[in-house]
């Protein structure tokens, strides 16, 4: 018999648990609490009564003392099988994924029925990247209870991880047809829509998760990511201040926020979170993979190859993603022999993976039949089976297979399909651009320029070397940094970042805010000089190497007197054509469409005119590619001169450099001086119609 509160009442084990399981069920957490204690001081061991303590540690937040009860209780000989699964629950909330599985296989084979046991396996198995038999023990919960949301939820979970998004949308429009109601539903959805570039309804289906649960954290983190996606980072930062209201260390919540961060160019601050976030979940594969990207974008090569390769190991959807990263890291360090072996690893593990297919064109010459051609191709049969992410980057890698074995046709239709599907998920406007670029040539005036010098921060550190993307200005930067007193930095956000700080640019410049215009001048270009600072490795000088820097070089001498300007230029067809063979990492968004890139080439081309009129001699030089192709040595002494550098003759063996290359013309750096890129266009002109429309050239 057990003595309850009541010390004239007594009652049996039985009554006594199931009073303390009533307790529970009504919010009595007190009396229950008691009831089971006073079991086990009758029945040391007794399971139903640690059962029920564990279950009260979990809600309670003290996940080791719930995992410690209920390890107890399963060791009794008559445990219910129900106590395995919930085991296998609190393992896996614990990152313990071995430990979680194997008490899931043993509640399913104590209970073949359970269909919480199954549903607890295929979670585990999800999460484990073991991703055939969590679809199987899925489908078995499915087929248990079909009418059941949270399987089909789940089901749709594993579906998206192998890549099946259509298989998964379906699950998860089911499980919403089911229960209009189901948060995580709305939430996975729009996590899945993101990444097929649906970015507004992602938002929608985010947003009403939060709605329906405001403490749904994945639901702030998809939400932040679609976002992210459309270029909205003040949006983003904001869905995760609100999940920062309520769980702050969260580890997901900080990654996210690094992961927002890098995005606008904080990667000090990045980096000190994902650190932060690996401190409170080291076996967090997300965690590590972030820290990656942070400490590649620092360029601490060494460090971001480890936890790359610890993110890879570790249980989780991140591998695929943290082995191409890895791969890529070193293509950039110039390790190629290495980056290769990392593509053979990445697809050991990954057969079909576009990703590391795609990445690993970049590095290789294909010829005819190359068996990466078909497996892409096989990749793309499957349509939107596959993330578009993963379908862009695969056509972007046909085009440049099928230009390597000369068959420009089926080249072409590939480029076009993958500009297509890139250009549909985002939103861009050239004519608002294009009015945007020519109000900032009318407000830069040469007596407006004139009034608001020597109001900045004197500095010789930067050299801005700008132009349009895939114009030279890569190979203009390895010439440069291959200087003892150079430092190359790689393409910087930090001026754009700096200058939207003040403001609406070019608003805020013009003659009525002359005052404060002044007065900010200095402030931007300290807080420029702090970003940029650091990068320069000790040296005096550091190339930042951000083409669209073009758009604010008239504030460059404003802000930084002594900072040099170099402008690289290239035929205009090739430039253009070279932009739209490649799927660039950064935001390019008028590259995507041959109309669209056309007119932005020429609305360029009217602003360099406008800063060739403006900027001082002493400030501002320009060089084309074409002259450095012809005349290596005679444009690298010119510039090193211009300069005020003296010559050295490892300038003109930049190829040898092995500092980290971030850009899409990172292969060709590493190659001496070639001429085929000159004039290419011409053997491409019937496929550039539009592009060649609006430049006013005519085809050959």
């Amino acid at each position: 018999m057990v003595s309850t509160a009541t010390p004239s009442e007594n009652i049996s084990i039985q009554e006594a648990l199931a009073r303390a399981y009533a307790h529970w069920n009504a919010g009595q957490a007190e009396q229950a609490e008691m009831l089971a204690q006073r079991v086990l001081v009758a029945w040391p061991g007794q399971p139903d009564a640690l059962h029920l303590l564990g279950l009260m540690a979990h809600a309670y937040g003290n996940l080791d003392l719930a995992i410690s009860h209920l390890k107890q209780a399963c060791l009794a000989p008559r445990a219910s099988a129900v106590y395995s699964s919930n085991l296998a629950e609190m393992y896996r909330q614990k990152g313990m994924l071995p430990e979680g599985e194997e008490a899931a296989e043993r509640a399913v084979a104590m209970d073949p029925t359970l269909i919480s046991g199954w549903n607890n396996l295929g979670i585990l198995l999800q999460e484990a990247g073991k991703l055939e038999r969590s679809r199987v023990c899925l489908e078995k919960v499915v087929a248990l209870n079909p009418e059941w949301p949270e399987a089909r939820n789940n089901l749709g979970n594993t579906w998206r991880r192998l890549g099946q998004m259509d298989r998964a949308e379906a699950c998860y429009r089911q499980a919403l047809a089911l229960n209009p109601s189901y948060a995580e539903a709305h939430s996975n959805l729009a996590y899945l829509l993101s990444t097929q570039g649906s970015y507004e309804e992602a938002a929608q289906h985010a947003r009403r998760a939060i709605d329906l649960n405001p403490r749904l954290v994945d639901a702030y983190l998809n939400l932040a990511d679609a976002e992210i996606s459309r270029q909205r980072h003040d949006a983003a930062l904001r869905a995760l201040d609100m999940l920062g209201a309520f769980a702050s260390e969260h580890p997901a919540a900080l990654t996210a926020r690094a992961k927002a961060l890098r995005q606008i160019a904080h990667t000090e601050e990045a980096l000190a979170i994902a650190r932060h976030a690996v401190a409170l979940a080291p076996r967090n594969a997300e965690a590590h993979y972030t820290l990656a990207l942070a400490l590649q974008d620092l360029s601490l090569t060494d460090e971001a190859l480890l936890a790359y390769e610890q993110a890879a190991t570790l249980p989780g959807a991140v591998a695929e993603a943290a082995l191409v990263g890895r791969a890529t890291l070193l293509i950039e360090a110039g390790r190629q022999n290495e980056a290769l072996a990392a593509f053979e690893q990445a697809l050991i593990r990954f057969p079909d993976s576009a990703q590391a297919l795609a990445a690993r064109a970049e590095l290789r010459t294909f010829k005819a039949n190359d068996p990466d051609i078909g497996t892409l191709e096989a990749y793309l049969a499957q349509g939107e089976r596959r993330p578009l992410i993963d379908r862009i980057a695969a056509h972007f890698a046909l085009g440049k297979a099928y230009l390597d074995i000369k068959d420009p046709e089926r080249a072409f239709r590939h480029l076009e399909a993958g500009n297509r599907g890139k250009r549909g998920s985002f939103d861009y406007d050239g004519e608002q651009i294009g009015r945007w670029i020519e109000q900032v040539r009318t407000v830069f005036t040469p007596e407006r320029y004139d009034g608001l010098q020597g109001f900045g921060e004197p500095s010789t550190l930067p050299i801005f070397v700008i132009g349009m993307p895939r114009s030279g200005t890569t190979l203009i930067e390895q010439i440069l940094s291959s200087h003892p007193q150079v430092t190359g930095a790689g393409e910087l956000s930090a001026l754009r970042l700096a200058i939207d700080e003040l403001g609406n640019f070019p608003d805020f410049v013009a003659p009525d805010n002359e005052a404060s215009t002044r007065a900010r001048l200095r402030q931007c270009a300290q807080a420029y000089l702090a970003r940029v600072a650091p990068l320069a490795g000790g040296r005096p000088h550091v190339v930042d190497k951000m083409p669209g820097n073009f758009l604010y070089a008239g504030m460059i001498p404003l802000l930084l007197p002594g900072a040099r300007i170099i402008h690289v230029r290239r035929d205009p067809v090739d430039t253009c054509l070279s932009c739209y063979t490649k799927l660039f990492a950064g935001q390019q968004p008028f590259a995507y469409d041959l109309a669209e890139l056309g007119a932005f080439y020429r609305h360029y081309e009217r602003l360099m005119a406008h800063w060739r009129e403006l900027l001082p001699r002493e400030v501002f030089i320009e060089t084309e590619y074409e002259a450095v192709v012809d005349d290596l040595e005679g444009e690298a002494r010119r510039l090193i001169g211009w300069l005020g550098l003296p010559w050295d003759d490892a300038c003109l063996q930049f190829h040898r450099n092995r500092r980290v290359v971030r850009t899409a013309s990172v292969n060709q750096v590493r190659q001496p001086i070639y001429l085929t890129s000159k004039g290419r266009w011409r053997g491409y002109a019937r496929y550039l119609g539009p592009l060649l429309d609006v430049l006013g050239v005519e085809a050959p």
